[in-house]
């Protein structure tokens, strides 16, 4: 290995830890932005799929309707324990 070799991967390895705090910024982001984004996509699947469920025995049981009404509450928890995650990478 010549001088220059070694004095380009001084370089590179300076400019790599320069770097690292925006790198860390960034992958800090990217996380709250997934959190959020999936726990979103998930509530939104587990809306739809317990919506239509409820409504098939609202028409059959509508004495349940309360029961039907926690479901969905919880899988709008979902989006919601997202969210806090988020703001807790993102604070």
């Amino acid at each position: 290995m010549t001088r220059g070799h070694i004095l380009l991967i001084i370089m590179v390895m300076a400019a790599a830890l320069a770097n690292a705090q925006e790198t860390v910024e960034g992958m800090r982001l990217l996380g709250a932005g997934l959190a959020i984004g999936l726990a979103a996509i998930g509530a939104g699947i587990a809306i739809g799929l317990i919506g239509a469920a409820s409504i098939s025995g609202l028409i059959e049981k509508p004495e349940y309707r309360v029961w039907y009404l926690i479901f969905i509450a919880l899988g709008e928890a979902l989006a919601i324990y997202g969210l806090l995650i988020s703001l807790m990478l993102m604070g």
